[in-house]
């Protein structure tokens, strides 16, 4: 009883900086991902953008927020030593190129196909054969790639639906949430389909590797607070049924 109660109370201390701690500055970079990070009006909003937010706080460590392209925000986080990147999935393959802060989320992995073909899949091993559409840069790609899948990807991740029903490619590659609200959005109910649930992972902040261990500490710290006040599991309900903003 004693050790849970120090452990919690080292959690705070850590969270809040420690004896003496400066307030640290940090820039970070993220993508539209709805409803995990998008925009309303001028504000970078969503469920893990609160939650990075929330942990910066009680960690004091300022922030500065920017939007760009996945593949720009990935590659500032790991060339620019005062940056991180969220959301993003903690491969083996990425492991050692940051430090990393989270979970700050979760994701359902899916492949979607067209309709009208009546593809059935029992396993990723049916896919094989196929074509999957990804997203440049996104770790869906990478997990297709680095087991020899037949991969096509493109920068905008609409593109792959759209390839999709015209039979440019077999299958589409997106998370549950993601696919599921493209397809809502662009009433391709119906037309667009899951076909298989193939993996399930959390996401993460990722930091360049060159930040301080105390800092990357502080945050879990921080977010682990959020967990066990119940802040986390409120964030999460006020984005559970968040629209997609329009394209």
């Amino acid at each position: 009883m004693k050790h849970t109660i120090w452990a919690a109370a080292l959690a705070v201390w850590l969270a809040s900086g420690g004896a003496g701690a400066q307030t640290t500055s940090l820039r970070l970079t993220t993508e539209s991902s709805p409803p995990f990070n998008m925009m309303e009006g001028d504000k970078i909003v969503g469920r893990a953008t609160d939650m990075v937010r929330e942990m910066a706080d009680r960690a004091k460590v300022g922030i500065t927020i920017e939007m760009l392209p996945w593949a720009r925000a990935y590659n500032q986080a790991l060339k620019e030593s005062d940056t991180c990147v969220f959301t993003t999935t903690r491969t083996p393959e990425r492991e050692a190129l940051f430090k990393w802060v989270g979970p700050v989320g979760s994701s359902d992995w899916a492949l979607y196909g067209n309709a009208e073909r009546k593809l059935k899949l029992g396993s990723i091993e049916d896919a094989r054969p196929m074509i999957i559409g990804t997203y440049l840069g996104d770790a869906r790609d990478e997990y297709f790639r680095s087991r020899g899948f037949k991969v096509e990807s493109v920068s905008d991740d609409l593109s792959n639906p759209r390839k999709l029903l015209l039979n440019r490619i077999d299958l589409w590659a997106a998370s549950v949430v993601r696919g599921s609200m493209l397809v809502a959005q662009n009433d391709w109910t119906g037309k667009v389909v899951p076909l298989l649930v193939f993996h399930k992972v959390d996401l993460y902040m990722a930091c360049h590797v060159d930040l301080p261990t105390a800092l990357i500490d502080r945050l879990n710290a921080a977010l682990q607070t959020m967990v066990r006040d119940g802040t986390t599991k409120a964030i999460e309900k006020k984005y559970a049924h968040w629209p997609l903003p329009p394209t």
